[in-house]
């Protein structure tokens, strides 16, 4: 018969593993739930990992790039907050005929890229917020209620694939991300092929702010003219930077291509005198892109841009109607008017 010693030892012992148990048992119960709560797990352009225990449902965006990759991933009924931007200008002309609820101005619109209102976007019950990296301030008050934040910035057109691919995930919409990267992957090979014709070998990028402002090459606009098959005469490493005439003279570029521009318009830019030893401007090689809406080079959209820029270096100036047409209804499941009425 064992002493009383023993009897207390074992004892002891028992509670001991009674302990190890049950905390083994709680650390693979907690360890479930984690597992649980992170069905889906993204990476943000932070390097922040998210993680969501079920798809989101309720989305405020507000970026508009961003917002209109949501609408080409059949995700559009999710949204319960837009940029105001969307209400401002001519974008509403295009989202409107993608929302009802924007058409009829529901839809609140709680920021932009310069302000954040969080106690309307607090106020909204949203499970996820879509803001650029750069709003770090209002990033810090929306995590601090708890909200989860996804957010962005773009450099280049693999950033944009990244943006569909994650946002699939969190809005349970994977195979229209899969198949909307596909699909454009597809289209650019399919101009690499025809970029290696082009009878335009280099180009000069001109922003709307004015013939001095251009991209170098860490930018999307120069992987825009290398996939058409053209070297950006720019070679400063800056993503968007200001130079002399002088110096877009001493480039002497083939091309010039324009961002959208209400203020003036190629005929505008082959008249200046400033240019006229420019060989693009000798030859009237200047193009103007259309509205932005319908070549976003933060959207896949910058497929169209590409296609265009590559036409214009084989000197065939007129886009294929068809084309544009098929580009967009696979993009947004329909077709969108695309022109505007005059006001």
């Amino acid at each position: 018969m064992p002493g009383k010693k023993s009897i207390k030892r074992y004892f002891v012992y028992f509670i001991l593993l009674n302990i190890i148990v049950a905390g083994c048992y709680s650390s693979a119960e907690e360890s479930s739930d984690v597992e649980h709560a992170n069905i889906i797990s993204v990476k943000d352009f932070r390097g922040k990992t998210l993680g969501f225990n079920k798809p989101a449902e309720r989305v405020v965006c507000l970026i508009e790039s961003a917002l209109s990759g949501i609408y080409m991933l059949g995700a559009g009924e999710k949204v319960v907050g837009v940029p105001g931007d969307i209400y401002r200008n001519h974008l509403f002309f295009y989202y409107a005929q993608l929302d009802e609820r924007i058409g009829n101005k529901e839809l609140v619109s709680p920021g932009n890229w310069d302000f954040v209102s969080i106690e309307q976007v607090v106020g909204l019950e949203s499970d996820l917020v879509i803001i650029w990296s750069s709003q770090t301030e209002a990033i810090s008050a929306l995590e601090r209620f708890g909200i989860p934040v996804y957010a962005v910035m773009i450099s280049s057109f693999e950033d944009v694939f990244k943006e569909i691919r994650d946002l699939g995930q969190i809005l349970d919409r994977n195979g229209k991300a899969d198949s909307l990267i596909s699909y454009t992957r597809k289209k650019l090979q399919e101009l690499e092929f025809k970029a290696s014709e082009s009878r335009i070998k280099s180009a000069y990028f001109m922003w709307a702010q004015g013939i001095n402002e251009t991209s170098g090459i860490n930018s999307t606009v120069n992987e825009l003219f290398w996939l058409a098959g053209l070297q950006n005469v720019c070679r400063l490493e800056q993503e968007h930077v200001t130079v002399s005439v002088e110096k877009i003279i001493d480039w002497n570029p083939e091309m010039i291509v324009m961002w959208n521009n209400e203020k003036l318009d190629p005929l505008d830019v082959t008249n200046n005198p400033l240019l006229q030893q420019i060989n693009a401007v000798k030859n009237k090689m200047v193009f103007e892109l259309p509205d932005p809406f319908l070549c976003d080079l933060w959207t896949l959209k910058f497929l169209f841009s590409v296609d265009l820029i590559s036409q214009w270096s084989h000197q065939h100036p007129n886009q294929n109607s068809t084309d544009f047409e098929q580009i967009f209804k696979f993009f947004y499941g329909k077709s969108l008017e695309t022109n505007e009425p005059e006001l």
